[in-house]
């Protein structure tokens, strides 16, 4: 007769603690009905940008197509907070060897989610950038002066948070120490 694992029984308060991560579901949804209400806001962008392509001048063409692409990366932020948060925090997705299922995904954990949506924040804000700088008349100097400290702010943050993550997922081996088999030697 086969014997089946079962997992552990926990005791009331922590399955109850266990158990409170599914709070987090109503999120996730929300998340993806705003992924919705960009993708909306996107068609209407693209059937303005179409309908008036004849009349816009470049830099019109250019800060609306800038648009899109804001509304593209701050999706993509989405879709990386909604699904590598839900497998990290909430439950498995159970898509193994699924051919879409997202190269990332396979590694995720709160660091490498952290550097990622912080890497999705400086694109977003170089693309917010860009367009003030094209728009740059219509600007006050300390509106940019801001978006620029702002911009180089998530530049130092991500730097450190790259920096933290790499420190604590790969420890330097003290001189001299034998390093586990399989490891590389770290980078310096």
């Amino acid at each position: 007769m086969a014997r089946t694992s079962h997992p552990p029984r926990l005791r009331p308060i922590p399955s109850i603690i266990f158990a409170s991560r599914w709070l987090q579901l109503p999120l996730y949804l929300g998340l993806i009905v705003a992924q919705g209400v960009y993708v909306y806001h996107f068609l209407i962008e693209v059937w303005h940008l179409v309908s008036h392509a004849a009349s816009f001048d470049e830099a019109k063409i250019m800060l609306v197509v800038l648009g899109l692409i804001d509304v593209v990366m701050i999706s993509n932020l989405l879709i990386m907070v909604i699904v590598g948060g839900y497998e990290t925090f909430v439950s498995r997705l159970g898509i193994d060897n699924h051919p879409d299922e997202p190269e990332w995904l396979d590694h995720v954990n709160a660091g490498v989610l952290k550097v990622k949506l912080s890497m999705a924040l400086i694109g977003i804000s170089s693309i917010h950038l860009l367009k003030t700088f094209i728009d740059a008349e219509q600007r006050s100097q300390h509106t940019i002066m801001w978006q620029v400290i702002i911009h180089v702010a998530f530049l130092f943050s991500a730097i450190a948070m790259a920096w933290v993550d790499r420190m604590t997922s790969h420890p330097a081996v003290p001189h001299g120490a034998e390093m586990p088999p399989g490891s590389a030697p770290a980078d310096h």
